[in-house]
């Protein structure tokens, strides 16, 4: 059984439909990216994922119960996690005290220690909250999260504010979160951070799940052009080489080509027989953030609305 599973999920604000027609399934144990900007329909999902927002219509099951059915609410709490862009966290507070007063909602809760050193604030286990820096009360709202030894967990943007020492951190535990069996639903506007962690991914935009797949594939991105770069040997013309190039930046040669196998293969030829070097060689796909703005452009007469 997946650990959620929506189909044609509804909700609307009035006569704006926020969510229309939304089908995903995220299984066991994988970190799963659900993507759109602002106003696609993203915070409703997740929000109705999570028991705090009624649907309109639509089946939504997570652990296998649905969250939108008030006696079942209790239960989910216990076995869900949830890292919001803001937590409210009472600032007179230590980060133990924090901890460990959460760590009394749940039934299976995770050693205090642990969870300080999982999220790096060990030297300020005994610091107030109004003390620390807003990456080390970002790191909290994660500690806030995985206190409770969650089966699932939602992250919201849960290295804003991070360095990249502590953005690598975070990404690291939630991999090890992933590794022992942790569902985690992602939700990121780092495309970096989402290629980094995420199994696969779903993009929203105008409350429509607009492409689905892995990072690798989605949007078509493994069978599109491919670019290819390398400085200009000196003392060769362009009009030596054995495929014109799309494009010349100061000696810089820029070959886009669907093929890039045969391309490929003539260059490195061609400079073997010559006895030349091609410098900077690579290859390089359209990335994820340029697939996802190309999902989620919008037109002139569109609007996303209020909603997020």
């Amino acid at each position: 059984m997946p650990a959620i599973r929506v189909e044609n999920l509804r909700k609307s604000y009035g006569a704006l439909r926020a969510v229309d027609d939304v089908s995903f399934e995220v299984e066991g144990g994988e970190v799963f990216a659900l993507l759109g900007p602002n106003g696609a329909g993203k915070t409703t999902s997740i929000e109705i994922l999570e028991g705090f927002l009624r649907r309109d219509s639509g089946e939504v099951s997570v652990l296998g119960v649905d969250p939108g059915q008030r006696h079942q609410q209790r239960w989910l709490r216990t076995r869900i996690g949830v890292v919001l862009q803001e937590l409210a966290v009472e600032s007179f507070f230590t980060v133990r005290q924090v901890l460990e007063r959460n760590a009394g909602f749940y039934p299976n809760p995770r050693p205090i220690d642990e969870v300080i050193d999982l999220v790096g604030l060990s030297e300020k286990a005994d610091a107030r909250v109004k003390k620390l820096s807003g990456g080390q009360q970002r790191r909290l709202d994660v500690g806030l999260g995985i206190i409770g030894n969650p089966e699932l967990l939602f992250l919201d943007e849960p290295t804003t504010g991070l360095d990249p020492a502590a953005r690598r951190t975070t990404w690291e535990l939630i991999r090890t979160l992933s590794s022992e069996g942790t569902t985690v639903l992602l939700s990121s506007h780092y495309m970096d951070e989402v290629e980094a962690l995420a199994q696969r991914v779903a993009v929203l935009a105008r409350g429509h799940i607009v492409a689905s797949g892995s990072t690798a594939t989605l949007g078509g991105r493994d069978k599109g052009q491919v670019t290819i770069r390398f400085t200009l040997p000196h003392g060769v013309a362009v009009s030596e080489l054995p495929v014109a190039p799309s494009a010349l930046d100061g000696v810089i040669a820029e070959i886009r080509t669907d093929d890039e196998l045969v391309v490929l293969c003539q260059l490195t030829t061609w400079a073997l027989e010559r006895k030349v070097a091609l410098a900077g060689l690579s290859v390089t796909r359209e990335s994820l953030e340029d697939i996802y703005l190309s999902l989620t452009r919008q037109t002139p007469d569109e609007s996303y609305g209020a909603v997020t």
